[in-house]
């Protein structure tokens, strides 16, 4: 999944501040509901076979040009949004990583924290400049060995670092709802890569396979987000923090493991989710211009990507609530509103009245959990924000 690895991470806060009886309703409709939409993507892929590429393809077959345009906007807006919040959960890690360092820089005011982010993602800017897609590739693979050294690490802490797992978890917290729904929305947010996935078939005919694979891919996630929630949530309690690896108790080498896996999981990302801009980009480039102008202007453009989303990151470092917002303002969309849309608009008619019902009902679901989710974290992030500079 797209963004497993940060969703790993926030499971057991959500799971916590939500409930365990909210929590595991959500993750396990989520599962499914997430099944069911990735397969109605494919089905309308191979309604147009030749003509259909991508997500953005599908919007636009759906509504046209703007359409298309409206789904290009969700979709970069995901990783844009995903990647800063990368960057967050970078600066928050290396300085547990790094406690007790102390950097200045007389030329400006930024703290030990600030600098050492600055630093690992000057490291990871020239793979902004990768050209080669099997070296991203390559990338992709780390980032999953990351998540998969996390998820270990959070096991091994509790069977071998003296973590007891005797918190209690509350039933149901009807008021963090919102905000957390953002969480778990943003943890099952990887609905544009489907259509790739599918066109990248030797033998596309061959999609029923592909759901199988979806309903086992899916249901993996879930029961991976499930496992690591609710061991988080019984080892820290309401203590826990909205990444787990900052609970985890300190000096121990499981501990160390996590933390530099998390540090890690970001470098690896950020030429793996700027290659859609990098591809649209030099598809948009002359054709006369000479591959080596297009990598220039490829790595220059990346190299500006990277450099605003660390700004940002920098200035708004509030993890749980950038996730939350990213979830609820884009993955809702992404994930369950866009592809019923498409769903009814490309096969109207064609629908059995009980399919027809589902799909208007995602789509308000939809809708309620996004328009709910953005309003709660957006109001909590200019709250974080205001408390944070008036202090």
């Amino acid at each position: 999944m797209l963004v497993v690895g940060l969703g790993q991470l926030s499971t057991p806060y959500g799971v916590e501040q939500g409930g365990w009886a909210y929590s595991s309703t959500l993750l396990i409709g989520l599962g499914i509901m997430c099944t069911y939409t990735s397969h109605i993507l494919g089905k309308c892929l191979r309604r147009y076979p030749t003509k259909l590429r991508s997500y953005a393809d599908i919007g636009g077959q759906a509504f046209g040009s703007k359409g298309r345009i409206l789904v290009s906007t969700f979709i970069y807006m995901e990783i844009f949004m995903a990647l800063i919040s990368y960057t967050i959960s970078l600066h928050d890690n290396l300085i547990t990583v790094f406690l007790g360092t102390i950097l200045k820089l007389n030329l400006a005011k930024l703290s030990t924290s600030q600098l050492l982010t600055i630093v690992a993602v000057f490291i990871a800017l020239p793979t902004m400049w990768i050209r080669d897609l099997s070296s991203i590739s390559f990338l992709s693979t780390l980032g999953i060995l990351m998540s998969v050294v996390i998820f270990v690490s959070l096991a091994a802490a509790a069977v071998f670092g003296g973590v007891l797992t005797n918190h209690s978890i509350p039933v149901f917290q009807m008021h963090n709802i919102p905000s957390i729904s953002g969480l778990f929305l943003f943890s099952y947010g990887g609905h544009i890569v489907f259509p790739n996935i599918y066109k990248a078939m030797k033998d596309p005919s061959k999609f029923k396979k592909l759901f199988l694979v979806s309903i086992v891919s899916f249901t993996i996630v879930t029961a991976l987000y499930m496992i690591i929630g609710f061991l988080g949530a019984k080892m820290f309690g309401p203590n826990v923090n909205s990444q787990f690896t900052l609970s985890m108790p300190p000096k121990q080498i499981i501990t160390k493991i996590a933390l530099w896996a998390t540090v890690l999981t970001p470098m690896t990302k950020y030429a793996l989710e700027f290659a859609p801009f990098a591809i649209h980009l030099e598809h948009r480039l002359p054709s006369s211009m000479s591959g080596r102008t297009k990598m220039v202007i490829r790595g220059c453009a990346g190299s500006i990507f990277l450099l605003i989303i660390l700004a940002l990151a920098l200035s708004v470092p509030y993890f749980e609530h950038v996730l939350s917002l990213t979830g609820s303002l884009v993955s809702a969309a992404v994930c369950l509103i866009l592809p019923c849309s498409f769903y009814l608009k490309i096969f109207w008619g064609q629908i059995a009245k009980p399919l027809l019902l589902l799909n208007f009902f995602l789509i308000i679901l939809g809708f309620f959990l996004g328009v709910m989710g953005t309003i709660s974290s957006s109001r909590s992030l200019v709250e974080s924000f205001q408390a944070h500079h008036s202090s």
